[in-house]
């Protein structure tokens, strides 16, 4: 009888955001998912604390969903292999634009946005049972004015709900941006060339 195929290396990657899922397919990178389940509540991991800076904040918030994520590969018994995560905020100098929680808070942040600068800031963390590496990208995006009518067709449109700061730049929100600084695909979630180093130091490499 002949031994079993060893498994070719892959990486869980615990997040439910189809984009980042589809910039590790690009990169031929393989890969299964490590979701939470209905009872986990990841939403309060990101929750902000009291006065703390959107570096800090997102850094923080991914940290936590890594250690949630190596707890959840334990309970479920799983194949052991590294584990991707990360968390994306939109700062306006101090102030964290999270996930909209409803139309009004949409519009503020939108509001907000409009005809000024501001940062997007992308934490990734890899892990596994002994060691996690973790990177930063920061992007700067202006937008032009955004007439409120705009605002409202978008928010119709219901693609800013689950985005932090009320948008996605990969969608309609594009035809909103006048400049941008920094990594696109950061912006969109997931740092191509940091994710690529951190996971090259876990044995993994583009296909």
């Amino acid at each position: 009888m002949s031994e079993p195929k060893p498994r070719e290396p892959f990486i869980y990657l615990a997040s439910q955001s189809a984009r980042r899922r589809d910039m590790l397919e690009l990169m031929h990178i393989r890969l299964e998912l490590l979701v939470a389940a209905d009872d986990e509540d990841v939403e309060a991991l990101e929750t902000p604390r009291a006065n703390e800076s959107p570096r800090t904040y997102v850094r923080r918030v991914t940290r936590l969903k890594a250690e949630a994520a190596i707890d959840r590969l334990h309970r479920r018994e799983l194949v052991r292999a590294p584990i991707l995560v990360g968390d994306t905020t939109v700062a306006v100098g101090p102030t964290i634009l999270g996930k909209p929680t409803n139309v009004d808070d949409a519009r503020r942040m939108l509001t907000l946005l409009s005809g000024r600068t501001h940062r997007v800031l992308t934490a990734i963390a890899v892990a596994d049972d002994s060691r996690m590496a973790t990177a930063l990208s920061e992007s700067r995006v202006r937008f032009r004015t955004i007439e409120s009518d705009e605002i409202d067709a978008y928010i119709e449109s219901g693609e800013p709900f689950g985005k932090a700061g009320a948008y996605a730049i990969q969608g309609r929100a594009a035809a909103f941006v006048e400049h941008i600084s920094g990594s696109h695909s950061g912006i969109v979630g997931l740092p191509l060339f940091e994710t690529v180093q951190l996971l090259k130091l876990f044995g993994i490499r583009p296909g």
